[in-house]
């Protein structure tokens, strides 16, 4: 029987990681060596748990606040797009932790738009499952703006398509500067439904 993911040769280097301890008006992320990651998420990150309020992303199928389970307990960035963001900015850097980054990860070309359900596999064997794209929200333009005055508004246009991307743990275990995350994709083509009838 065929295997549902297909190993890579992708491997993202792990080049920083953190949580976000608290989000009230502003990201403030918090450098990390290393992470532990459980089936919740990260302890003590704001995005941590097995269950979270909807929010205006998912308006279509839920009320504001529905409980719903959450596959947002990490944000994923690509330190290549972090670095198109920052000059496109017209900034020097961008910190991950202005932006609520918890990984940022070296040589995965194109990560913002990774197949949703892919896998990237520690060589420990601690896994996290890709949800989807990660959409612009207000808080990252926020912090961005405080620590950089005048740059905040910048923030959106330049990171349309580079914010990285949702994730949740499937696998729990450890995570530190320097590992190597194997990527893993759905073994499917891309859905191609029959053109409407109008009937």
């Amino acid at each position: 029987m065929k295997q549902e993911l297909c190993p890579t040769d992708y491997y993202g280097v792990v080049v920083w990681l953190g949580r976000t301890p608290q989000r009230q008006d502003i990201l403030k992320g918090v450098e990390e060596a290393e992470l532990l990651l459980g089936f919740e998420g990260i302890a003590g990150d704001v995005h941590e748990g097995p269950t979270r309020p909807s929010c205006s992303r998912v308006t279509q199928l839920y009320p504001l606040n529905t409980e719903i389970r959450n596959t947002r307990q990490l944000t994923i960035l690509s330190a290549e797009n972090l670095a198109e963001i920052a000059r496109d900015m017209g900034l020097e850097r961008l910190a991950p932790e202005l932006v609520g980054a918890n990984i940022v990860v070296e040589n995965i070309p194109d990560l913002t738009h990774l197949t949703p359900s892919s896998r990237l596999q520690s060589e420990s064997g601690t896994t996290i499952v890709v949800d989807r794209l990660n959409q612009p929200c207000t808080y990252p333009a926020r912090s961005i703006e405080r620590a950089h005055p005048g740059f905040g508004k910048l923030f959106r246009r330049a990171g349309e398509g580079r914010r990285g991307v949702t994730a949740w743990v499937e696998r729990p275990g450890g995570i530190k500067i320097g590992d190597r995350l194997r990527l893993h994709v759905p073994r499917q083509r891309a859905w191609q439904p029959e053109p409407s009838t109008g009937a």
